[in-house]
């Protein structure tokens, strides 16, 4: 990806500093809060319980401490860049240890930067981290422009770590994210070394022979799949048609966003876990929804799923991945299945998982730097 002539290349310091009167307001819209009916006894089937959503409202207005949340965000040194005329914003943690590799984390929706901070320390004993924040979400700020496909994400990461220094890098995606990982290895497959990834979705190409023989725990994974497309997708609907209409009140109504993600951390976690909070921590989870909500990312992060659904170019058929490709896959949640990845990736390193979801960053963050490393230590990283 070339830098256009009129992109300030610059990379400056940043810190999270949110005004006192942005809090105020918060705080003043939760008490205000128009709470709707519910049918009663119909639990999590139709969304979010109000029973659930009010405790959790009124915590995030009393009990929450944005402030400590803040002060531990800014413990890690931040940037923010223009690339391709798009604010990017990042964390950079170099390490101490002389031959550690540079790592990006890419993290997915409805996720942040925050995803990776009680994973970054621990990385940081053997690599470079960078942590970025996805265009049109967090401190990045919402989109210049439309256009922001995966594929020119990724361009943007690339041109990112080129600015950095960085020549030769792992990525390690989530989600969402593993798209980004595995389309920066194509774009730059000279420069990534390797590509780890959790989370990854792997589509049946529609020849029937390539389901025979499948497991019993990979047709559950294959059933599995097919029940989120045919049951879980309605967020994925509106996202990818009408993202406008839905910014209005995600980004007006903090309830409202803190519904709209709360549902998807109670989706995509840990089955054993009964709440949201139970997986990742209540503290993170709304330290997660007030980067959303203070940098007013709503809208411009349900437009990267339009992007995603009208680009030709993300479903075209590819060539196979020719970078060192890691995934680590959690038994109850996931959907990957071993042949259809390495019918399109380099895959030299499939671990499995008992516990965790798709946050597995944040629902298990200690398996999951163990298992970045293991797959990095093995291609000598």
């Amino acid at each position: 990806m070339e830098t256009s002539s009129n992109t300030d290349a610059r990379i400056r310091p940043y810190r999270i500093d949110i005004a006192q009167d942005e809090l105020d307001d918060l705080r003043d819209r939760l008490a205000r809060t128009r709470w709707g009916s519910e049918i009663p006894g119909t639990g999590w089937s139709r969304g979010v319980p109000s029973d659930y959503l009010k405790a959790l409202a009124a915590y995030w207005a009393d009990g929450f401490d944005w402030r400590k949340a803040e002060a531990e965000l800014n413990e890690f040194p931040q940037f923010t860049t223009e690339i391709d005329g798009q604010n990017i914003h990042f964390l950079h943690v170099r390490s101490q240890n002389p031959a550690a590799v540079p790592l990006l984390l890419v993290h997915d929706w409805p996720c942040s930067f925050v995803q990776f901070v009680d994973v970054i320390r621990p990385l940081a004993q053997d690599f470079h981290v960078i942590v970025t924040s996805t265009p049109g979400t967090g401190f990045s700020g919402p989109l210049a422009e439309t256009g922001w496909t995966t594929g020119r994400i990724a361009g943007a990461f690339v041109e990112l770590m080129d600015r950095l220094g960085h020549s030769a890098y792992g990525v390690q995606g989530t989600g969402g994210g593993a798209w980004i990982a595995t389309e920066m290895g194509r774009r730059a497959p000279d420069r990534v070394i390797g590509i780890h990834v959790n989370g990854l979705i792997t589509f049946p190409s529609g020849d029937p022979a390539e389901l025979d023989g499948l497991t019993g725990p990979e047709q559950e994974r294959l059933a599995r799949l097919e029940n989120f497309q045919q049951d879980k997708m309605g967020f994925n609907a509106i996202q990818s048609t009408r993202p406008q209409t839905l910014a209005y009140g995600l980004h007006d109504s903090p309830v409202g966003q803190l519904a709209w993600i709360a549902e998807k951390f109670k989706e995509w976690t840990d089955p054993a876990a009964e709440l949201p909070e139970d997986a990742v921590g209540r503290d993170r989870l709304l330290a997660n929804i007030s980067v959303y909500w203070f940098s007013g990312t709503a809208g411009s992060s349900a437009n990267l799923y339009y992007e995603a659904g009208h680009d030709a170019g993300a479903w075209a058929p590819k060539e196979r991945g020719t970078v060192p490709t890691g995934v680590a896959v959690v038994l109850d949640t996931d959907v990957a299945i071993r042949r259809f990845a390495e019918r399109d990736h380099h895959i030299t390193h499939w671990s499995e998982l008992e516990r965790g979801g798709n946050f597995l960053a944040l629902e298990q963050p200690d398996a999951f730097v163990a298992d970045v490393r293991t797959f990095f230590t093995a291609l000598g990283g």
